[in-house]
């Protein structure tokens, strides 16, 4: 989604443009349901998951699974709890299989880094997508 709104410019005393001017665009990203199945955890939580996936892909998104049976929010409130448990075994499950390629063990990395940042939205209180 693409949101523009346009405001006008000033000049300050010190001859610089303000912020009051210009175009702001809004880009929301299009995710899949498995990344979509990420849940939003505790930091310390998504910390240790990065951690896990770093050294034992696909460790960290299994543990992550059972943070939606907890009651961890994900990007997909319109399936049930067990469905997105499943996608985030499906992902771990991904995980390990191709980490003999290193494909999964980077995939696993990533995963985590997400993690970590979606915690830190949940702990800074940004709005999240429903």
């Amino acid at each position: 989604m693409l949101k523009m709104d346009q405001k006008d410019t000033d000049m300050n005393e010190k001859g610089v443009t303000s912020s009051t001017s210009g175009v702001v665009v809004q880009v929301r990203e299009k995710k899949g349901p498995l990344r979509a199945a990420i849940p939003y955890m505790p930091f310390p939580v998504a910390v240790i998951c990065l951690f896990l996936n770093t050294f034992v892909p696909g460790l960290g998104t299994f543990v992550s699974a059972f943070t939606v049976l907890c009651g961890a929010r994900t990007d997909l409130p319109d399936r049930h709890m067990c469905c997105v448990f499943w996608l985030n075994i499906a992902a771990a499950f991904i995980q390990i299989l191709t980490a003999i390629v290193m494909v999964g063990w980077i995939m696993s990395i990533f995963w985590g880094m997400d993690m970590v940042i979606l915690a830190s939205y949940r702990d800074q209180g940004v709005p999240q997508q429903v």
